[in-house]
């Protein structure tokens, strides 16, 4: 049986509006999956910056200078500048998370 009434500019605008339904919900769930990260992200960072600005990492340093640690032991942490970089990043992806959801209210 053929639908009368309905013309096709609202059929349209309910193919957009089902489109935009997925397109939040698929958004949603991706952007909360990556807050369940950043939220776990920190316990890392609170770690590395006590690390980093403490005594332990200059000791570390020092050993790694002296060749006494393991040569395939990864050292990328004891580069001034990779500690130093992630720390700085994840201080810029918090702003930036701040006023994104400022911007959005």
């Amino acid at each position: 049986m053929e639908k009368t009434g309905v013309s096709a500019e609202q059929i349209e605008r309910v193919s957009q509006m089902e489109a935009a339904l997925v397109r939040l919900n698929d958004a949603i769930a991706t952007v909360e999956d990556a807050l369940d990260t950043y939220e776990q992200m920190w316990d890392d960072y609170r770690a590395l910056d006590s690390y980093y600005s403490g005594k332990a990492w200059w000791e570390d340093l020092d050993a790694d200078n002296q060749g006494l640690l393991p040569e395939d032991l990864p050292r990328g942490v004891l580069s001034e500048d990779a500690a130093y970089d992630a720390l700085g990043n994840a201080e810029a992806l918090r702003e930036r998370l701040k006023e994104t959801a400022q911007s959005a209210q």
